[in-house]
């Protein structure tokens, strides 16, 4: 056999182009993934950021009406928790809650304690039904409607001045007296205002759409905002973000806090980015298992690159017998290959080798002294360890010597 150096590769051994090959999908995936991610990002991240932002030029944003508040004398002073809004309230003041269903039960409960005492105006935008019945007591949240341009249908100042306007979202009910219902669609209004006990008012939009740069100089838009804010001097933007220390239901209390943390499930503690997120990657790595799978098909045979030995064939494959303990295996390829070679040589068919009524006969019949363990040796089980396996393979070898020489 021919021999080859130390220094040839190895049929186990890998070119750069090889591994090029095998890893280029699995990266092209990671990075389709990557790149999917991102522009995911990019878009989520333009859609919101700066939302109803007063100091947002975004088409989102609501840079423009605080400017004409601005003008008219009105300041605005940005919040971003609880306790920053409360602190600020009074009656020359009107709190602007930007998303009241981000709030925590908690929350709601203390921003109402301050809205009765408060005497001044809040306006709720888009509250809905987990903060409606806090926030508004005497109000229910009905189905959503899509923004539309809306005509006034009521007798509040405000929105008799404004004229039609783009209002939808959120619609209420509501029988309390004194309260006004404006701006209805499909015959819910979109805009309800009523008192509170300490004098003041509260005002529920159905949607923010006034509020947004883009559609201010559209309709009344402008015209509606600038009465709701700007009916006093002071104006609190509240901007509720989940990272406020009163979300975690006690002021200041970590006995309480720890207490709402432990009654919350493990998967309600996990942001919902995360789960959406994990719920990718599963999506991912499944899809790349069945690219991979795609790959595997029937075993193709193909010549070696180099030659080797045919002993180094043999002792290379009874290790991986024996690594894996495949006794019964290895018996079964040394009494297979043992059968298949003595057929020839005892005149049997190679179709009936592995027949013991054919082999057995025939083998008997050549050997002069005859040997009652021929169907042990050549069809018997497998072996109980390696010694009776060695022992097999060397009464193999006897066997076919024998009948060669007889």
């Amino acid at each position: 056999m021919t021999t080859t150096s130390t220094a040839s590769p190895t049929s186990t051994s890998l070119t750069t182009r090889q591994i090029w090959t095998r890893v280029r999908g699995l990266l092209l995936a990671l990075a389709v993934l990557i790149v999917a991610g991102i522009v995911m990002a990019l878009v989520r991240s333009d859609a919101q950021h700066g939302r109803l932002d007063p100091r947002s030029a975004d088409p989102n944003g609501s840079r423009a009406v605080a400017e004409l508040l601005k003008q008219r004398g009105v300041t605005t002073r940005v919040v971003t928790t609880l306790d920053e809004a409360t602190t600020a309230t009074g009656p020359d003041t009107t709190l602007l809650v930007t998303t009241p269903d981000l709030l925590t039960d908690h929350q709601r409960d203390l921003l109402r304690s301050d809205m009765e005492t408060a005497a001044g105006r809040t306006v709720l935008l888009s509250a809905g039904a987990p903060s409606v019945g806090t926030l508004a007591p005497g109000v229910n949240a009905g189905s959503s409607a899509p923004v539309s341009v809306l005509s006034p249908r009521c007798s509040l100042p405000a929105a008799d001045r404004a004229g039609d306007v783009d209002l939808g979202g959120e619609r209420y009910t509501t029988r309390l007296p004194g309260s006004d219902t404006c701006y209805p669609s499909d015959g819910l209004p979109t805009l309800v205002r009523i008192n509170d006990p300490a004098g003041g008012d509260t005002v529920l939009l159905g949607s923010p759409d006034i509020l947004y740069n883009e559609r201010l100089d559209k309709q009344g838009n402008a015209s509606l905002a600038l009465q709701l804010l700007g009916s006093r001097p002071h104006l609190v933007w509240y901007l509720p973000s989940l990272d406020d220390p009163s979300a975690t239901g006690g002021s200041g209390d970590s006995g309480d806090r720890e207490e709402g943390a432990a009654e919350r499930g493990f998967l309600e503690l996990i942001p919902s980015g995360w789960l959406w997120g994990t719920l990718q990657l599963a999506l991912a790595a499944l899809l790349a298992a069945i690219w991979r799978a795609r790959r595997l098909g029937p075993l193709v045979t193909e010549q070696l690159p180099v030659a080797i030995r045919a002993s180094e064939t043999t002792e290379g494959r009874a290790r991986l017998y024996r690594r894996a303990n495949a006794r019964e295996r290895a018996a079964t390829v040394l009494r297979t290959a043992t059968r298949t070679r003595l057929a020839p040589l005892l005149g049997v068919p190679p179709t009936e080798a592995h027949s013991p009524e054919s082999l057995l006969p025939a083998v008997s019949a050549r050997l002069a002294s005859g040997d009652s363990n021929l169907r042990t040796l050549l069809f018997g089980p497998a072996p109980a360890d390696d010694a009776a396996l060695t022992l097999l393979a060397d009464q193999l070898d006897a066997l076919e010597r024998e009948v060669r020489t007889s």
